[in-house]
């Protein structure tokens, strides 16, 4: 397999949507502070393990699933593009129009080991997890570089590795301080909106910009 990589614009667009997606708090986030809350900051970064071990082998599928689409249909790719960017928009009015879900607190206390293997299970067998990288990782590739399946599979474990950083910020400063989260849990209350924006925003670029290389 070819080492290349996308151009800095892309990634630099790239970088950007990154991290807005991974700073509006999403369910996976919400597990995460509950089981720091519940259990401390140990229990919270053997969960954030758990999950990232999980979104590794999305990143995997992805990365073989569209490299195969690709190579047996460049239109079928493009498709597929035009498909991701109205499923992004889709989240994001869903999530904009959803009530506002419940902190995921009281949990049961678990062993690390089980904390470690429920997160990777739980994001395992998430179809979302899945539709998720095949509608957010086509946007950023340009197929007339070549590799198509490193350019996926190097922006998925760009994106593993900051959602790794942020999920673990997130259990530190949970276990920290989780008196004050449990006291404080109606602060959801805003994050439909802004992750609701962040993802249609993102959706509407990328149907209006993504196609526009050669």
């Amino acid at each position: 397999m070819d080492m290349v990589i996308p151009d800095g614009s892309s990634l630099g667009v790239f970088a950007v949507a990154a991290i807005l997606l991974l700073l509006a708090p999403g369910p996976a986030v919400l597990y995460i502070v509950a089981r720091s809350v519940e259990q401390g900051r140990v229990a919270g970064l053997v969960s954030v393990c758990g999950i990232t071990t999980g979104t590794l082998v999305h990143v995997l599928a992805a990365a073989l699933g569209l490299s195969a689409l690709l190579a047996s249909s460049a239109l079928g790719f493009a498709i597929v593009k035009y498909a991701g960017a109205a499923y992004l928009i889709y989240i994001g009015v869903r999530r904009i129009l959803s009530g506002t879900p419940p902190a995921p607190l009281g949990l049961t206390r678990r062993s690390l080991g089980r904390l470690y293997r429920d997160g990777f299970i739980v994001n395992l067998l998430n179809p979302k997890t899945a539709l998720f990288f095949f509608a957010f990782l086509p946007q950023f590739v340009d197929p007339s570089r070549g590799a198509v399946a490193f350019q996926i599979a190097f922006l998925g474990l760009l994106f593993t590795l900051m959602g790794l950083t942020s999920d673990a910020l997130y259990a530190l400063v949970a276990g920290t301080a989780g008196r004050w989260v449990k006291r404080k849990g109606r602060y959801l209350r805003w994050e439909r909106y802004v992750t609701g924006g962040v993802f249609i925003g993102l959706g509407v670029t990328a149907a209006f910009a993504g196609n526009g290389r050669k």
